[in-house]
C-alpha cells in the first residue's frame, strides 16, 4: 500500500465510483446496501468528502471489493496472473465419470464460476438448483452431450452453446462416448 495519504485520497473517489459502476449499482442501491447516505456516497465519489474508516469499510463491503485493493498504488493492467495446468484445482468426486476443473478464481465462487468438465463415456453431472435467477452457459468442446434444465432437454454437439436456467434441477450427460464442455455459471 502507498505511504502518502494524499495519493490515497486522490485515487479513492474514482476507485469507489469504478467499483460501483462495475457492479451496475446506482448511488441509491449502494446507500441501501451500505447504510451510508446517498448524498455522502455521491460526495465521496466526487472527492468532496473524505470517508471515515468505518464509512469506507461499509462501502467496500456493500460493493464486495477488497478494502486494501482500493488503496493500492500498483497498476495491475501490466500484469498477467497465471495458473499453470498442474495447479488448476479439480473435483473428481462429483457426478459420475466426470472430472471438473475449476478455472475461475476462488473469490468468484458463488458469483461467476468457470469450469472445464471432461466426461468419460456415460458420464453425467446432475445438479440441484442454484440460487434464484442463476444461469449456466455451456459450450461443447469435444463429443456430444445432453443438457436438461427443469423439464427441457437438448442434445448438443461439438461447437454448440446452450444457455439455460440453473435455479431448477439440471444435468449434463455425455451422449455418445467421452465429451468435454466449458461451463460458465452465473449466480444472480
Amino acid at each position: 500500500m502507498t505511504e502518502n495519504p494524499d495519493d490515497i485520497l486522490t485515487r479513492l473517489p474514482a476507485r469507489l465510483k469504478e467499483a460501483r459502476r462495475a457492479k451496475g449499482l446506482s448511488l441509491e442501491a449502494v446507500a441501501n446496501l451500505s447504510g451510508v447516505s446517498r448524498s455522502m456516497v455521491s460526495q465521496i465519489e466526487r472527492g468532496e468528502s473524505s470517508p471515515t474508516i468505518s464509512t469506507l469499510w461499509n462501502l467496500t463491503r456493500a460493493l464486495q471489493v477488497d478494502f486494501a485493493g482500493l488503496l493500492e498504488d500498483a497498476d495491475n493492467s501490466d500484469q498477467i496472473e497465471v495458473l499453470r495446468n498442474a495447479e488448476v484445482p479439480s473435483i473428481d468426486n462429483m457426478g459420475e465419470k466426470c472430472r471438473i476443473r475449476i478455472l475461475s478464481p476462488p473469490e468468484e465462487a458463488g458469483g461467476h464460476e468457470v469450469y472445464d468438465i471432461q466426461f468419460d463415456q456415460h458420464g453425467a453431472l446432475a445438479s440441484q438448483p442454484h440460487t434464484r435467477g442463476a444461469q449456466e452457459q455451456l459450450t461443447v468442446l469435444e463429443g456430444s452431450v445432453r443438457v436438461t434444465s427443469g423439464a427441457a432437454t437438448m442434445d448438443l454437439s461439438q461447437g454448440d452453446t446452450a444457455r439455460y436456467a440453473a435455479d431448477v434441477p439440471h444435468a449434463i450427460m455425455a451422449s455418445d462416448g467421452p465429451a468435454r464442455v466449458f461451463l460458465i455459471v452465473k449466480n444472480a
